[in-house]
Protein backbone atom coordinates (compact mmCIF):
# COMPACT_ATOMS: atom_id res chain seq x y z
CA UNK A 1 0.00 0.00 0.00
CA UNK A 2 1.08 3.39 -0.80
CA UNK A 3 -0.23 5.06 2.92
CA UNK A 4 3.12 4.31 5.36
CA UNK A 5 0.80 1.38 7.00
CA UNK A 6 0.73 0.44 10.91
CA UNK A 7 -1.80 -2.14 12.21
CA UNK A 8 -3.11 -1.60 16.19
CA UNK A 9 -4.05 -4.94 17.86
CA UNK A 10 -7.38 -6.42 16.10
CA UNK A 11 -9.83 -8.82 16.74
CA UNK A 12 -9.61 -12.05 14.79
CA UNK A 13 -11.81 -11.68 11.30
CA UNK A 14 -14.10 -14.12 12.26
CA UNK A 15 -14.91 -12.69 15.66
CA UNK A 16 -14.92 -9.53 14.59
CA UNK A 17 -17.03 -10.62 12.31
CA UNK A 18 -19.56 -12.14 15.30
CA UNK A 19 -19.83 -9.10 17.01
CA UNK A 20 -20.84 -6.83 13.71
CA UNK A 21 -17.18 -4.96 13.45
CA UNK A 22 -15.61 -4.63 10.14
CA UNK A 23 -11.87 -3.68 9.39
CA UNK A 24 -11.40 -0.34 7.57
CA UNK A 25 -7.90 1.20 6.78
CA UNK A 26 -7.83 5.12 7.68
CA UNK A 27 -4.70 6.74 6.18
CA UNK A 28 -2.37 4.30 7.18
CA UNK A 29 -3.93 2.32 10.32
CA UNK A 30 -6.61 -0.82 10.01
CA UNK A 31 -9.48 -0.16 13.11
CA UNK A 32 -12.38 -2.31 13.83
CA UNK A 33 -15.84 0.02 13.98
CA UNK A 34 -18.99 -1.36 13.60
CA UNK A 35 -20.75 -2.54 10.32
CA UNK A 36 -22.78 0.27 8.90
CA UNK A 37 -20.92 3.26 10.37
CA UNK A 38 -20.60 6.00 8.53
CA UNK A 39 -17.36 6.85 6.80
CA UNK A 40 -17.49 10.31 8.45
CA UNK A 41 -17.50 8.65 12.36
CA UNK A 42 -14.80 5.65 11.56
CA UNK A 43 -12.79 9.09 10.69
CA UNK A 44 -13.62 10.24 14.21
CA UNK A 45 -12.84 7.22 15.74
CA UNK A 46 -9.36 6.73 13.98
CA UNK A 47 -9.25 11.16 15.71
CA UNK A 48 -8.60 11.79 11.53
CA UNK A 49 -10.67 15.40 11.43
CA UNK A 50 -13.07 15.46 7.88
CA UNK A 51 -13.90 19.00 7.82
CA UNK A 52 -18.01 19.32 7.12
CA UNK A 53 -20.78 22.00 7.02
CA UNK A 54 -24.29 19.87 6.30
CA UNK A 55 -23.37 17.04 8.41
CA UNK A 56 -24.72 16.46 12.08
CA UNK A 57 -24.66 13.37 14.16
CA UNK A 58 -28.83 14.46 15.23
CA UNK A 59 -29.83 15.36 11.99
CA UNK A 60 -30.54 13.36 8.74
CA UNK A 61 -27.71 13.65 5.89
CA UNK A 62 -28.33 15.51 3.16
CA UNK A 63 -24.92 15.38 1.34
CA UNK A 64 -25.42 19.05 0.65
CA UNK A 65 -21.96 21.09 1.44
CA UNK A 66 -19.33 18.56 -0.29
CA UNK A 67 -17.08 19.36 1.92
CA UNK A 68 -16.19 16.21 3.62
CA UNK A 69 -14.85 14.64 0.56
CA UNK A 70 -12.44 11.81 1.02
CA UNK A 71 -10.93 9.42 -1.34
CA UNK A 72 -12.44 5.95 -0.88
CA UNK A 73 -10.38 2.13 -1.92
CA UNK A 74 -11.90 -1.38 -2.08
CA UNK A 75 -10.32 -4.54 -3.23
CA UNK A 76 -10.09 -5.10 -6.62
CA UNK A 77 -12.56 -7.35 -8.12
CA UNK A 78 -10.91 -10.80 -8.28
CA UNK A 79 -10.63 -12.24 -12.36
CA UNK A 80 -13.20 -15.10 -13.19
CA UNK A 81 -12.16 -17.87 -11.29
CA UNK A 82 -9.64 -16.58 -8.99
CA UNK A 83 -9.68 -16.32 -5.87
CA UNK A 84 -9.20 -12.92 -3.62
CA UNK A 85 -5.47 -12.08 -2.92
CA UNK A 86 -4.44 -11.84 0.89
CA UNK A 87 -1.43 -10.27 2.11
CA UNK A 88 0.77 -10.81 5.07
CA UNK A 89 -1.54 -8.79 7.09
CA UNK A 90 -4.42 -11.26 6.31
CA UNK A 91 -5.99 -8.08 4.05
CA UNK A 92 -6.28 -7.44 0.51
CA UNK A 93 -4.85 -4.99 -1.64
CA UNK A 94 -7.08 -1.91 -1.46
CA UNK A 95 -7.62 -0.46 -5.48
CA UNK A 96 -8.37 3.89 -4.43
CA UNK A 97 -11.09 4.85 -6.82
CA UNK A 98 -9.65 7.80 -8.90
CA UNK A 99 -12.83 9.96 -7.32
CA UNK A 100 -13.86 11.25 -3.96
CA UNK A 101 -16.97 10.55 -2.21
CA UNK A 102 -18.77 12.27 0.77
CA UNK A 103 -17.97 10.91 4.16
CA UNK A 104 -21.17 11.99 5.47
CA UNK A 105 -23.63 9.57 3.85
CA UNK A 106 -21.32 6.49 2.63
CA UNK A 107 -20.85 3.70 5.42
CA UNK A 108 -17.81 1.21 5.91
CA UNK A 109 -17.58 -2.06 4.76
CA UNK A 110 -15.01 -4.83 5.06
CA UNK A 111 -11.36 -4.20 3.93
CA UNK A 112 -12.14 -0.71 2.90
CA UNK A 113 -9.68 1.80 2.37
CA UNK A 114 -10.58 5.92 3.65
CA UNK A 115 -7.60 8.22 2.78
CA UNK A 116 -8.56 11.59 4.52
CA UNK A 117 -5.54 13.34 3.05
CA UNK A 118 -4.00 13.57 -0.43
CA UNK A 119 -3.93 15.43 -3.49
CA UNK A 120 -7.18 14.64 -4.76
CA UNK A 121 -8.76 15.11 -1.26
CA UNK A 122 -6.87 18.82 -0.62
CA UNK A 123 -7.41 20.03 -4.15
CA UNK A 124 -11.15 18.56 -4.25
CA UNK A 125 -11.86 20.23 -0.80
CA UNK A 126 -10.49 23.71 -2.11
CA UNK A 127 -12.55 23.72 -4.51
CA UNK A 128 -15.41 23.39 -2.78
CA UNK A 129 -14.10 25.94 -0.40
CA UNK A 130 -14.34 28.42 -3.18
CA UNK A 131 -17.41 28.16 -4.38
CA UNK A 132 -18.90 28.37 -0.52
CA UNK A 133 -16.95 31.78 -0.76
CA UNK A 134 -17.47 33.21 -4.20
CA UNK A 135 -20.81 35.14 -3.16
CA UNK A 136 -20.02 34.84 0.70
CA UNK A 137 -19.31 38.66 2.00
CA UNK A 138 -16.19 39.67 3.54
CA UNK A 139 -17.45 40.87 6.53
CA UNK A 140 -15.87 38.71 9.43
CA UNK A 141 -14.89 41.83 11.81
CA UNK A 142 -18.37 42.62 12.19
CA UNK A 143 -20.41 38.92 12.26
CA UNK A 144 -21.57 37.94 15.49
CA UNK A 145 -20.36 34.36 14.45
CA UNK A 146 -16.70 35.17 14.00
CA UNK A 147 -14.45 33.12 16.86
CA UNK A 148 -16.88 30.28 15.89
CA UNK A 149 -17.36 30.24 12.67
CA UNK A 150 -16.76 27.09 10.69
CA UNK A 151 -16.24 28.80 7.11
CA UNK A 152 -13.54 30.79 8.96
CA UNK A 153 -11.19 28.10 10.31
CA UNK A 154 -11.68 25.66 7.22
CA UNK A 155 -10.94 28.41 4.94
CA UNK A 156 -7.80 29.32 6.58
CA UNK A 157 -7.01 25.10 5.94
CA UNK A 158 -8.76 24.16 2.98
CA UNK A 159 -9.23 27.87 1.11
CA UNK A 160 -6.52 29.17 -1.40
CA UNK A 161 -5.70 32.62 -0.09
CA UNK A 162 -6.83 34.41 -2.33
CA UNK A 163 -9.88 34.52 -4.86
CA UNK A 164 -10.45 34.16 -8.55
CA UNK A 165 -13.78 35.57 -8.67
CA UNK A 166 -13.95 38.68 -10.35
CA UNK A 167 -17.45 39.57 -11.08
CA UNK A 168 -20.07 40.85 -8.88
CA UNK A 169 -21.38 39.21 -6.09
CA UNK A 170 -25.05 37.91 -5.68
CA UNK A 171 -26.61 40.08 -2.95
CA UNK A 172 -28.77 38.38 -0.97
CA UNK A 173 -31.49 39.73 1.97
CA UNK A 174 -29.56 40.83 4.98
CA UNK A 175 -30.75 41.36 8.78
CA UNK A 176 -33.78 39.86 8.29
CA UNK A 177 -36.16 39.38 11.34
CA UNK A 178 -37.40 35.71 10.68
CA UNK A 179 -38.84 35.26 14.45
CA UNK A 180 -39.18 37.30 17.61
CA UNK A 181 -35.55 35.75 18.87
CA UNK A 182 -33.44 35.14 15.39
CA UNK A 183 -32.42 37.30 13.07
CA UNK A 184 -31.17 36.09 9.54
CA UNK A 185 -28.48 37.13 6.98
CA UNK A 186 -29.30 35.08 4.21
CA UNK A 187 -25.96 36.35 1.86
CA UNK A 188 -23.91 34.41 4.64
CA UNK A 189 -26.24 31.44 4.62
CA UNK A 190 -23.65 28.04 3.23
CA UNK A 191 -27.19 26.25 2.36
CA UNK A 192 -26.11 23.48 4.46
CA UNK A 193 -29.75 23.42 5.58
CA UNK A 194 -29.16 21.90 9.32
CA UNK A 195 -31.60 24.81 10.57
CA UNK A 196 -34.09 23.56 8.16
CA UNK A 197 -33.98 19.65 8.84
CA UNK A 198 -33.56 20.83 13.12
CA UNK A 199 -37.41 22.40 12.62
CA UNK A 200 -38.25 19.44 10.75
CA UNK A 201 -37.20 16.31 12.33
CA UNK A 202 -36.57 17.70 16.09
CA UNK A 203 -38.85 20.68 16.69
CA UNK A 204 -41.57 18.86 14.19
CA UNK A 205 -42.24 22.26 13.18
CA UNK A 206 -41.25 22.56 9.60
CA UNK A 207 -41.51 26.33 9.20
CA UNK A 208 -38.21 26.80 7.43
CA UNK A 209 -37.42 25.79 3.77
CA UNK A 210 -35.19 26.85 0.72
CA UNK A 211 -36.89 29.27 -2.04
CA UNK A 212 -35.18 30.19 -5.58
CA UNK A 213 -32.40 28.64 -7.22
CA UNK A 214 -28.95 28.09 -7.68
CA UNK A 215 -26.53 31.03 -6.42
CA UNK A 216 -29.99 32.65 -5.84
CA UNK A 217 -31.05 30.12 -3.37
CA UNK A 218 -32.08 31.77 0.41
CA UNK A 219 -33.48 30.08 3.39
CA UNK A 220 -36.78 31.57 4.34
CA UNK A 221 -39.36 30.90 6.54
CA UNK A 222 -43.12 30.05 5.18
CA UNK A 223 -44.77 33.03 4.34
CA UNK A 224 -47.81 32.53 7.05
CA UNK A 225 -45.66 31.75 9.59
CA UNK A 226 -42.31 32.77 11.85
CA UNK A 227 -39.94 30.81 13.68
CA UNK A 228 -41.65 31.35 16.76
CA UNK A 229 -40.65 27.53 17.80
CA UNK A 230 -39.57 27.39 21.81
CA UNK A 231 -36.70 25.43 20.18
CA UNK A 232 -36.04 28.56 17.58
CA UNK A 233 -32.62 29.42 18.80
CA UNK A 234 -31.37 25.92 18.78
CA UNK A 235 -30.83 26.80 15.34
CA UNK A 236 -28.52 29.87 16.13
CA UNK A 237 -26.50 26.74 17.85
CA UNK A 238 -26.63 24.51 14.69
CA UNK A 239 -25.74 27.50 12.29
CA UNK A 240 -21.69 26.87 10.97
CA UNK A 241 -21.53 30.52 9.46
CA UNK A 242 -23.14 33.87 10.79
CA UNK A 243 -26.06 33.04 9.01
CA UNK A 244 -28.54 32.60 12.07
CA UNK A 245 -28.11 35.22 15.20
CA UNK A 246 -29.78 35.68 18.18
CA UNK A 247 -31.24 38.85 19.17
CA UNK A 248 -30.70 38.66 22.31
CA UNK A 249 -27.17 38.18 22.51
CA UNK A 250 -26.22 40.15 18.78
CA UNK A 251 -23.58 42.60 18.97
CA UNK A 252 -23.37 42.13 22.77
CA UNK A 253 -19.86 40.80 23.28
CA UNK A 254 -17.36 38.88 21.19
CA UNK A 255 -16.75 35.17 22.36
CA UNK A 256 -13.23 35.51 22.81
CA UNK A 257 -13.55 37.40 25.72
CA UNK A 258 -16.46 35.16 27.28
CA UNK A 259 -15.73 32.17 30.01
CA UNK A 260 -17.41 29.24 29.68
CA UNK A 261 -18.94 27.32 33.00
CA UNK A 262 -19.99 23.70 32.70
CA UNK A 263 -23.73 23.67 34.52
CA UNK A 264 -27.62 22.76 34.37
CA UNK A 265 -30.38 24.38 33.47
CA UNK A 266 -33.04 25.05 37.04
CA UNK A 267 -36.21 25.90 35.01
CA UNK A 268 -37.53 22.70 34.89
CA UNK A 269 -37.07 18.75 36.46
CA UNK A 270 -35.32 17.54 33.06
CA UNK A 271 -32.23 20.33 33.61
CA UNK A 272 -30.62 20.54 30.76
CA UNK A 273 -27.07 20.65 30.21
CA UNK A 274 -25.77 24.07 29.56
CA UNK A 275 -23.25 26.27 28.95
CA UNK A 276 -23.17 29.82 30.96
CA UNK A 277 -20.88 32.32 28.69
CA UNK A 278 -19.85 35.43 31.16
CA UNK A 279 -17.60 38.25 31.64
CA UNK A 280 -16.93 40.16 34.96
CA UNK A 281 -19.96 39.99 36.56
CA UNK A 282 -22.71 39.29 34.04
CA UNK A 283 -24.25 36.17 31.86
CA UNK A 284 -24.35 37.04 28.43
CA UNK A 285 -25.93 33.95 26.85
CA UNK A 286 -26.44 30.21 27.88
CA UNK A 287 -26.11 27.40 25.26
CA UNK A 288 -26.93 24.31 25.12
CA UNK A 289 -24.53 21.54 26.31
CA UNK A 290 -24.79 18.23 24.61
CA UNK A 291 -25.49 15.23 27.13
CA UNK A 292 -27.01 12.13 25.12
CA UNK A 293 -28.87 11.12 28.81
CA UNK A 294 -30.79 14.41 29.60
CA UNK A 295 -31.06 17.04 26.88
CA UNK A 296 -29.11 15.43 23.53
CA UNK A 297 -27.68 18.73 21.79
CA UNK A 298 -31.06 20.85 22.67
CA UNK A 299 -32.64 23.45 25.20
CA UNK A 300 -36.25 25.25 24.94
CA UNK A 301 -35.47 29.38 23.88
CA UNK A 302 -37.43 30.16 27.03
CA UNK A 303 -34.97 28.11 29.52
CA UNK A 304 -31.77 29.63 27.74
CA UNK A 305 -33.62 33.20 28.33
CA UNK A 306 -34.49 32.71 31.95
CA UNK A 307 -30.99 34.27 33.25
CA UNK A 308 -31.98 37.62 32.59
CA UNK A 309 -34.35 37.70 35.65
CA UNK A 310 -31.41 37.18 37.94
CA UNK A 311 -29.08 40.46 36.30
CA UNK A 312 -32.25 42.85 37.04
CA UNK A 313 -31.86 45.86 39.16
CA UNK A 314 -34.68 44.07 41.94
CA UNK A 315 -31.46 41.47 43.25
CA UNK A 316 -31.24 41.13 46.76
CA UNK A 317 -27.50 42.29 47.44
CA UNK A 318 -27.02 42.79 51.31
CA UNK A 319 -28.92 41.46 54.39
CA UNK A 320 -31.61 43.69 55.64
CA UNK A 321 -33.94 44.43 58.56
CA UNK A 322 -37.09 45.97 59.41
CA UNK A 323 -37.25 48.82 61.51
CA UNK A 324 -40.29 50.61 61.71
CA UNK A 325 -42.32 48.90 58.77
CA UNK A 326 -38.91 49.63 56.44
CA UNK A 327 -35.79 47.63 55.56
CA UNK A 328 -32.30 48.48 56.51
CA UNK A 329 -29.17 47.50 55.43
CA UNK A 330 -27.15 45.31 57.79
CA UNK A 331 -24.28 42.95 57.80
CA UNK A 332 -23.92 39.55 57.70
CA UNK A 333 -23.19 38.83 61.71
CA UNK A 334 -25.75 41.46 63.05
CA UNK A 335 -28.67 39.88 60.53
CA UNK A 336 -27.64 35.81 61.55
CA UNK A 337 -27.53 37.30 65.30
CA UNK A 338 -31.27 38.53 64.77
CA UNK A 339 -32.89 35.84 63.12
CA UNK A 340 -30.99 33.40 66.03
CA UNK A 341 -32.36 35.75 68.81
CA UNK A 342 -35.21 35.88 67.77
CA UNK A 343 -36.47 32.11 66.81
CA UNK A 344 -35.58 30.87 70.02
CA UNK A 345 -38.35 32.85 71.42
CA UNK A 346 -40.90 30.33 70.06
CA UNK A 347 -41.55 27.15 70.77
CA UNK A 348 -40.63 23.98 68.35
CA UNK A 349 -44.16 23.58 67.55
CA UNK A 350 -44.76 27.38 66.15
CA UNK A 351 -42.10 27.55 63.81
CA UNK A 352 -42.56 26.27 60.11
CA UNK A 353 -40.21 26.28 57.22
CA UNK A 354 -40.74 26.50 53.40
CA UNK A 355 -37.95 25.21 51.43
CA UNK A 356 -37.66 24.88 48.14
CA UNK A 357 -37.30 21.92 45.50
CA UNK A 358 -35.45 24.59 43.74
CA UNK A 359 -32.77 24.61 46.28
CA UNK A 360 -29.80 22.20 45.77
CA UNK A 361 -29.56 19.26 47.53
CA UNK A 362 -26.72 20.49 50.17
CA UNK A 363 -29.27 23.25 50.82
CA UNK A 364 -32.06 20.54 51.67
CA UNK A 365 -29.63 18.62 53.66
CA UNK A 366 -28.51 21.87 55.58
CA UNK A 367 -32.36 22.78 55.55
CA UNK A 368 -33.47 19.87 57.39
CA UNK A 369 -30.42 20.07 59.99
CA UNK A 370 -31.62 24.01 60.87
CA UNK A 371 -35.09 22.32 60.96
CA UNK A 372 -33.43 19.82 63.46
CA UNK A 373 -31.89 22.31 65.08
CA UNK A 374 -35.13 23.93 65.87
CA UNK A 375 -37.12 21.35 66.68
CA UNK A 376 -39.38 22.60 64.23
CA UNK A 377 -41.14 19.38 62.15
CA UNK A 378 -43.45 21.71 60.26
CA UNK A 379 -41.25 22.00 56.81
CA UNK A 380 -42.19 21.81 53.49
CA UNK A 381 -41.67 22.30 50.28
CA UNK A 382 -44.00 23.84 46.74
CA UNK A 383 -44.82 21.89 44.06
CA UNK A 384 -44.88 23.38 40.91
CA UNK A 385 -46.83 21.61 38.32
CA UNK A 386 -46.96 22.45 34.29
CA UNK A 387 -47.48 21.22 30.90
CA UNK A 388 -45.25 18.98 29.16
CA UNK A 389 -44.75 20.09 25.57
CA UNK A 390 -43.60 16.50 24.51
CA UNK A 391 -40.01 17.08 23.76
CA UNK A 392 -37.66 18.69 26.94
CA UNK A 393 -40.19 20.71 29.24
CA UNK A 394 -40.73 18.39 32.39
CA UNK A 395 -44.76 18.87 33.25
CA UNK A 396 -42.34 19.30 36.93
CA UNK A 397 -41.31 22.99 36.85
CA UNK A 398 -38.97 22.55 39.79
CA UNK A 399 -35.45 21.04 38.97
CA UNK A 400 -34.84 18.97 42.27
CA UNK A 401 -37.98 17.58 43.03
CA UNK A 402 -36.25 14.34 43.91
CA UNK A 403 -34.16 15.76 45.93
CA UNK A 404 -35.53 17.17 48.18
CA UNK A 405 -37.92 13.80 48.53
CA UNK A 406 -34.97 12.26 48.85
CA UNK A 407 -33.33 14.50 51.84
CA UNK A 408 -36.82 16.08 53.30
CA UNK A 409 -39.44 13.71 52.81
CA UNK A 410 -42.75 13.46 51.33
CA UNK A 411 -43.44 17.65 52.63
CA UNK A 412 -45.68 19.50 50.14
CA UNK A 413 -48.66 18.26 51.62
CA UNK A 414 -47.48 19.96 54.74
CA UNK A 415 -47.98 23.61 53.02
CA UNK A 416 -51.97 23.51 54.03
CA UNK A 417 -51.08 22.83 57.15
CA UNK A 418 -48.55 25.73 57.61
CA UNK A 419 -51.09 27.95 55.98
CA UNK A 420 -53.54 26.66 58.47
CA UNK A 421 -51.21 27.41 61.49
CA UNK A 422 -50.54 31.09 60.70
CA UNK A 423 -54.02 31.77 60.00
CA UNK A 424 -55.09 30.43 63.53
CA UNK A 425 -52.13 31.37 65.45
CA UNK A 426 -50.64 28.22 66.05
CA UNK A 427 -47.54 29.06 64.01
CA UNK A 428 -45.88 32.02 64.87
CA UNK A 429 -42.71 32.01 62.81
CA UNK A 430 -42.02 31.47 59.34
CA UNK A 431 -38.68 30.60 57.79
CA UNK A 432 -39.18 30.61 53.67
CA UNK A 433 -36.27 29.60 51.84
CA UNK A 434 -35.71 30.43 47.97
CA UNK A 435 -39.28 30.69 47.32
CA UNK A 436 -42.00 33.54 47.00
CA UNK A 437 -44.75 32.13 48.47
CA UNK A 438 -47.41 34.73 47.70
CA UNK A 439 -46.51 34.36 43.95
CA UNK A 440 -45.33 30.24 44.01
CA UNK A 441 -47.69 28.67 46.97
CA UNK A 442 -50.90 30.93 47.01
CA UNK A 443 -50.40 32.78 50.14
CA UNK A 444 -51.98 35.94 50.68
CA UNK A 445 -51.27 38.62 53.02
CA UNK A 446 -53.64 37.63 55.11
CA UNK A 447 -52.38 34.42 55.65
CA UNK A 448 -49.39 35.96 57.29
CA UNK A 449 -51.22 38.66 59.18
CA UNK A 450 -50.70 36.94 62.62
CA UNK A 451 -46.88 35.52 61.99
CA UNK A 452 -44.72 37.42 64.70
CA UNK A 453 -41.12 36.86 62.56
CA UNK A 454 -40.78 36.15 58.91
CA UNK A 455 -37.31 35.17 57.92
CA UNK A 456 -36.67 34.84 54.14
CA UNK A 457 -34.02 34.48 51.95
CA UNK A 458 -34.12 34.76 48.23
CA UNK A 459 -32.42 36.43 45.28
CA UNK A 460 -35.35 38.53 44.19
CA UNK A 461 -37.14 41.46 46.27
CA UNK A 462 -40.35 39.94 45.54
CA UNK A 463 -43.24 39.90 47.66
CA UNK A 464 -42.33 37.60 50.28
CA UNK A 465 -39.07 39.78 50.91
CA UNK A 466 -41.15 42.83 51.19
CA UNK A 467 -42.73 41.36 54.11
CA UNK A 468 -40.15 39.57 55.66
CA UNK A 469 -38.56 41.06 59.13
CA UNK A 470 -35.13 39.76 57.95
CA UNK A 471 -34.17 39.58 54.47
CA UNK A 472 -30.92 37.62 53.43
CA UNK A 473 -29.78 37.98 49.96
CA UNK A 474 -28.85 34.15 48.41
CA UNK A 475 -27.07 33.50 44.99
CA UNK A 476 -28.70 32.60 41.54
CA UNK A 477 -28.22 29.53 39.76
CA UNK A 478 -25.27 30.65 38.05
CA UNK A 479 -23.42 32.22 41.52
CA UNK A 480 -23.30 28.72 43.33
CA UNK A 481 -22.08 25.04 43.19
CA UNK A 482 -23.95 22.12 44.13
CA UNK A 483 -26.22 19.22 42.64
CA UNK A 484 -29.67 18.25 42.03
CA UNK A 485 -31.46 15.26 40.82
CA UNK A 486 -33.57 15.61 38.11
CA UNK A 487 -36.66 13.43 36.95
CA UNK A 488 -34.89 10.83 35.50
CA UNK A 489 -33.04 10.18 39.15
CA UNK A 490 -29.79 11.14 37.79
CA UNK A 491 -27.60 13.54 39.75
CA UNK A 492 -26.06 16.50 38.37
CA UNK A 493 -23.91 19.63 39.41
CA UNK A 494 -24.54 23.54 39.26
CA UNK A 495 -20.90 24.77 38.86
CA UNK A 496 -20.31 28.84 39.88
CA UNK A 497 -19.64 30.91 36.75
CA UNK A 498 -20.02 34.44 38.98
CA UNK A 499 -19.57 35.45 41.80
CA UNK A 500 -22.74 36.13 44.04
CA UNK A 501 -24.33 39.79 43.42
CA UNK A 502 -23.09 42.65 45.87
CA UNK A 503 -22.64 40.79 49.05
CA UNK A 504 -25.20 38.03 49.01
CA UNK A 505 -23.80 34.40 49.68
CA UNK A 506 -23.97 30.87 48.68
CA UNK A 507 -27.44 30.03 50.06
CA UNK A 508 -25.73 26.56 51.63
CA UNK A 509 -23.48 29.16 53.74
CA UNK A 510 -26.02 31.05 54.42
CA UNK A 511 -28.18 28.17 55.99
CA UNK A 512 -25.08 26.51 57.82
CA UNK A 513 -24.53 30.23 59.28
CA UNK A 514 -28.00 30.11 60.72
CA UNK A 515 -27.38 26.77 62.77
CA UNK A 516 -24.16 28.01 63.54
CA UNK A 517 -25.68 31.71 65.17
CA UNK A 518 -28.20 29.32 67.02
CA UNK A 519 -25.84 26.18 68.61
CA UNK A 520 -22.77 28.72 68.61
CA UNK A 521 -20.68 25.69 68.17
CA UNK A 522 -18.93 25.15 64.72
CA UNK A 523 -19.98 22.69 62.19
CA UNK A 524 -16.65 22.22 60.04
CA UNK A 525 -18.54 22.90 56.52
CA UNK A 526 -16.18 25.25 54.99
CA UNK A 527 -16.12 23.73 51.31
CA UNK A 528 -19.60 22.44 49.01
CA UNK A 529 -17.68 18.88 48.91
CA UNK A 530 -17.56 18.89 52.91
CA UNK A 531 -21.65 18.97 52.78
CA UNK A 532 -21.91 16.08 50.24
CA UNK A 533 -19.52 13.78 52.25
CA UNK A 534 -21.92 14.34 55.03
CA UNK A 535 -24.71 13.82 52.85
CA UNK A 536 -23.07 10.90 51.78
CA UNK A 537 -22.73 9.60 55.10
CA UNK A 538 -26.70 10.64 56.58
CA UNK A 539 -28.87 9.54 53.14
CA UNK A 540 -28.86 5.87 51.81
CA UNK A 541 -29.26 6.97 47.78
CA UNK A 542 -25.99 9.20 47.75
CA UNK A 543 -23.87 6.94 49.99
CA UNK A 544 -20.46 6.53 48.75
CA UNK A 545 -21.07 9.68 46.70
CA UNK A 546 -18.73 12.89 46.09
CA UNK A 547 -18.37 16.02 44.15
CA UNK A 548 -16.23 15.06 41.70
CA UNK A 549 -18.16 11.69 41.42
CA UNK A 550 -20.83 13.67 40.22
CA UNK A 551 -19.09 14.19 36.82
CA UNK A 552 -19.82 16.87 34.05
CA UNK A 553 -22.36 14.43 32.48
CA UNK A 554 -24.17 13.32 36.20
CA UNK A 555 -24.84 10.04 36.92
CA UNK A 556 -27.86 8.00 37.56
CA UNK A 557 -28.83 7.61 41.32
CA UNK A 558 -32.18 6.13 41.63
CA UNK A 559 -35.00 5.04 39.18
CA UNK A 560 -37.53 7.09 38.60
CA UNK A 561 -39.47 5.33 35.14
CA UNK A 562 -39.91 8.70 33.36
CA UNK A 563 -38.73 8.92 29.92
CA UNK A 564 -37.86 12.18 27.90
CA UNK A 565 -40.27 12.49 24.87
CA UNK A 566 -37.49 14.15 22.64
CA UNK A 567 -34.70 11.39 23.69
CA UNK A 568 -36.87 8.62 23.16
CA UNK A 569 -37.57 9.57 19.66
CA UNK A 570 -34.29 10.24 18.66
CA UNK A 571 -33.14 6.99 19.91
CA UNK A 572 -35.66 5.36 17.70
CA UNK A 573 -34.54 7.48 14.89
CA UNK A 574 -30.81 6.15 15.41
CA UNK A 575 -32.08 2.55 15.72
CA UNK A 576 -33.47 2.56 12.57
CA UNK A 577 -30.16 4.39 11.11
CA UNK A 578 -32.13 7.66 9.96
CA UNK A 579 -29.32 9.68 12.04
CA UNK A 580 -26.18 8.55 13.91
CA UNK A 581 -27.74 10.04 17.20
Amino acid sequence: MSDQETTTKLLPKDEAAAKGLVNVHIDGNWIQVPKGTRMIEACKIAEKEVPHYCYHPKLTSPGNCRMCLVQMGMPPRPAPGADPVFGDDGFQEIGWMPRPVIACANTVAENMGIRTTGDLVEKTREGVMEFLLINHPLDCPICDQAGECSLQEFSVEHGRGQSRFVEDKVKKPKNVDIGPRVNLDDERCIMCSRCIRFMDEVAEDAVLGFSERGTHTTVTCHPDRKLDSNYGMNTIDLCPVGALTSKDFRFQMRVWFLKETKSIDVNCGTGCNTLIWTRGSQIYRVTPRRNDEVNSEWMPDSHRLAFHEVQGDNRLTDPMIKVDDKHEITDWHTANTAVADALKQFEPSEIAIIASARQTNEELFLTHTLASTLGAENIATVERIGEADGKLISADRNPNTNGAKLILGETTKKLDSIKAGLNDGSVKALIVLSEDIFEAAGFSHDDLANAELVVSSHIIANATAKVSDIVLPGASFAEKRGSMVNVLGRLQRLNQALQPAGNAREDWEIIRDLILALTGEPNDLYMIEEVVKVIAENIPAFEGMTFSKIGEQGIKLIETGVEIPLLTKERERASAGIIVG
